[in-house]
């Protein structure tokens, strides 16, 4: 399993964000020229962010970016969703779709919610405070 770019930049970009908590806001130039991504593919993740309620943008004098909530309650998970939608290993999990040559027949089928439960729940054990630190993890 692998995240999008898109899902890493959003990872990097709010981490980016949560270091300037307390020091104002902050906007999509700086926080692109702190993590060396490309404007425009911030300006999109800010978009996404802002719509899922991560990052508040305010215009006008004095306005700018900042993170809608503590970083102790925006997780891993909350980043990933805000850009890929609901974390599932599987499509057929979704009853949406029905893409699947086993649908119907497929004996794991009803375990793959516990998986991505399990799955969301390490993600969301991950705070942005964590992400955001700038000291080496052993």
């Amino acid at each position: 399993m692998r995240l999008s770019n898109l899902a890493d930049y959003a990872v990097v970009t709010m981490s980016a964000a949560a270091r300037h908590c307390g020091g104002g806001r902050t906007s999509a130039s700086e926080l692109a020229s702190e993590t060396g991504l490309p404007v425009p593919t911030v300006q999109k993740l800010v978009s996404k962010l802002t719509a899922a309620g991560l990052l508040r943008s305010t215009r006008g004098a004095g306005g700018g970016l900042q993170l809608a909530r503590p970083a102790a309650a925006i997780s891993l998970a909350d980043i990933i969703e805000a850009v890929e939608g609901p974390i599932a290993l599987t499509s057929c999990v979704d009853a949406e779709r029905h893409d699947c040559v086993l649908e119907g027949s497929c004996k794991v089928q009803p375990h793959w919610p516990i998986v991505n439960t399990a799955l969301r729940g390490a993600l969301a054990d991950v705070s942005l405070v964590q992400l955001a630190r700038t000291e080496e993890m052993a």
